[in-house]
């Protein structure tokens, strides 16, 4: 069968192009074969303009032929030749019509969405646990080396993550403690014993309000500006340099970020604490006629240093986590604003996520050893 091309095959002329009636149909098994039994012979001579539109149809009109033809034809100039091959590879290499494929089942359609996200998780665990051994590794290896310390980062990250954090910190804990109080003294009211709200607002600050707010409010505050400040140096390559000028990325950005989290996080949780029972101990003064100095007495009596301790306990695991996820979400930017910005609040997700995990472990673990 002889096919002669002629005219231009160019996308302006895709709609008449379309309407061309095509040589080949498609069989049970899914795939083309030619309508004309026996080879065809293709002559391109007339063949005016062609673009990448106007090769794309010719393939989808002639199939194989058009690619057996080129081998042969001495006509075509050369670029049209390359611009042909071009666009069958990347025709064979494009992956199945969507509209060929059956569309799952809603049910596959979420199981598989289910099972993607269990195994993104994991991901993420897994590099969270290589990236605590790599810190735990870089900062044993610091410990005894002073001349490698970076106290002026250190201290300039204490000052940003704790001493400005203060004002926010304290004022949430405040209105906090006032709220508990509030409601405690208005339930405990109808079993006459409005006394023990006292006991209500010291129990819960010392051993879990304060440091789990803290943790909370600095895992919204400091992850996702680790994430930003990092991301934004690798975006512009800045961490490349270092590693090129023998710099460890490490010991330079996120060790001086754990060490002051460490410091900063516990001393805003005894903010907090202090400011939670402040805030008690206002509401008991105005609603119950119960003095500060009453409160402070009641408070000393009944309530045990232990869960003051156990409070403070959890703050330097908190900011330890809280910064490993924060400078890791960093290091995971790809170098885009979008992915700046995506990164950022996975820090922030994935910190008061594990923030509360660890919280509720550990009362479940000192509720077992009788703390």
């Amino acid at each position: 069968m002889f096919v002669q091309v002629a005219g231009s095959w160019t996308l302006e002329h895709y709609g008449t192009l379309a309407k061309i009636r095509n040589l080949q149909q498609e069989d049970t098994g899914g795939s083309l074969v030619p309508v004309f039994a026996g080879p065809i012979e293709i002559d391109l001579s007339d063949l005016k303009a062609l673009d990448t539109a106007g090769a794309q149809r010719l393939y989808e009109l002639l199939g194989p032929a058009l690619e057996t033809s080129l081998e042969s034809h001495t006509t075509l100039p050369s670029e049209r030749i390359a611009l042909i091959r071009t666009v069958i590879n990347a025709i064979k290499q494009a992956p199945a019509s969507e509209r060929a494929m059956k569309p799952p089942s809603p049910l596959l359609e979420i199981l598989g969405r289910m099972g993607q996200a269990v195994a993104e998780a994991g991901k993420q665990a897994w590099l969270l646990l290589g990236f605590i051994g790599l810190t735990l590794q870089a900062l044993s290896y610091n410990a005894f080396r002073p001349r490698r310390w970076r106290l002026t980062s250190v201290i300039w990250h204490i000052e940003h993550t704790g001493f400005n954090a203060v004002p926010i910190i304290a004022l949430l804990t405040f209105m906090v403690g006032a709220v508990v109080a509030f409601l405690g003294a208005t339930i405990l009211k109808g079993f006459g014993a409005s006394i023990y709200t006292i006991n209500l607002v010291a129990f819960s600050f010392l051993r879990e309000f304060a440091v789990l707010l803290t943790a909370i409010l600095m895992a919204g505050r400091t992850a996702s500006a680790f994430t930003a400040q990092i991301g934004s140096m690798k975006s512009n390559e800045e961490l490349d340099a270092l590693r090129m000028t023998g710099l460890n990325p490490i010991e330079l950005l996120v060790l001086p970020r754990i060490l002051a989290l460490l410091v900063a996080l516990p001393l805003l949780t005894f903010v907090g604490m202090v400011s939670g029972i402040a805030g008690g101990m206002m509401v008991c003064a105005l609603s119950m006629d119960i003095s500060p100095s009453m409160f402070l007495t009641i408070m000393s009596r009944d309530i045990d240093l232990r869960h003051f301790l156990l409070g403070m306990a959890k703050a330097p695991f908190f900011a330890y986590l809280i910064a490993i996820i924060g400078c890791l979400e960093g290091l995971k930017v790809k170098g885009s604003a979008q992915s700046i910005g995506q990164h950022t609040t996975s820090a922030v997700v994935q910190s008061i996520f594990v923030v509360i995990l660890v919280d509720a472990l550990a009362a479940i673990f000192f509720m077992e050893m009788g703390w």
